[in-house]
């Protein structure tokens, strides 16, 4: 009996662990995805504050 729990512990802890590595990598995309609009977000402002600026006299 007591192989039965060692095996029903063991397909339990993949299961929990499949799930806490999908959680992780959901929120590693979140975050890489966040830096990636924040660069573009960057780049984007300094190109409008370039092209709208006053031409220096």
């Amino acid at each position: 009996m007591r192989n039965v729990w060692t095996i029903v512990g063991v397909v339990v802890a993949v299961v929990i662990a499949w799930f806490v590595v999908d959680a992780m990598l959901s929120l590693a995309w979140l975050v890489a995805r966040l830096a990636m609009v924040a660069v573009v977000a960057v780049i984007v402002f300094v190109a409008l504050r370039l092209l709208l600026r006053k031409p220096a006299e």
